[in-house]
């Protein structure tokens, strides 16, 4: 982007490297979670390449240093455990074909949109007792969400999308009891695609 005249406007696809770029570089330490999201935030408002320059300016001109990543070295997360109190899964983690949440009397949340996922479908058991789990998928992903709910609820808020056949899936079955299970998107993810395409 740094060749770039600054006022020259920019594309979806300019944003979504920045944005990767910003990905990298948390996965790296050299971000927090909050900076992550309000600079990722920005790159996908962003209408310049000037603007997009501003957020990496502070960053290597490439992560990583070269050398290879380990998927290998770190094994995939089976389980999410909370007992009156929170859980999270979120930033960079690394995501099997399975995985159970129990949320008894507290609130479990899977964020997949940094994830290291591992198989072309991920299949989520949510149980929530007198509790809540969220699951926060990124674009670009089918989701579908079944179970049974016993006084509680469950619900899939992700926006239609037109994926291809070989889409990622993520098959949520949630059980709550008293409780609630949500599969959504993040906020500014599903106003982009809410939004009307510019010609």
């Amino acid at each position: 982007m740094t060749s770039q005249p600054p006022d020259l406007r920019v594309s979806d696809a300019d944003r979504e490297r920045v944005a990767e770029r910003l990905r990298d570089a948390a996965g790296e330490g050299r971000l927090t979670v909050e900076e992550l999201d309000e600079r990722v935030e920005r790159a996908y408002a962003a209408r310049t390449a000037g603007e997009l320059t501003t957020l990496t300016a502070d960053l290597p001109a490439t992560t990583g240093a070269g050398l290879p990543a380990k998927p290998s070295d770190r094994k995939p997360r089976r389980w999410l455990v909370s007992i009156m109190g929170g859980g999270n899964l979120r930033g960079r983690w690394r995501a099997g074909e399975k995985l159970t949440v129990v949320s008894l009397m507290s609130g479990g949340n899977v964020d997949l949109r940094h994830a290291q996922i591992t198989s072309r479908e991920i299949r989520i058991t949510a149980i929530a007792f007198m509790g809540g789990v969220d699951v926060i998928v990124p674009t670009g992903v089918d989701v579908e969400v079944t179970g049974f709910a016993l006084m509680g609820g469950y619900d899939d808020r992700v926006p239609v999308q037109d994926l291809p056949p070989d889409a990622p899936r993520v098959h949520v079955r949630a059980f709550p009891i008293m409780g609630g299970v949500t599969a959504r998107m993040r906020r500014r993810e599903r106003k982009a695609l809410e939004a009307p395409q510019q010609p």
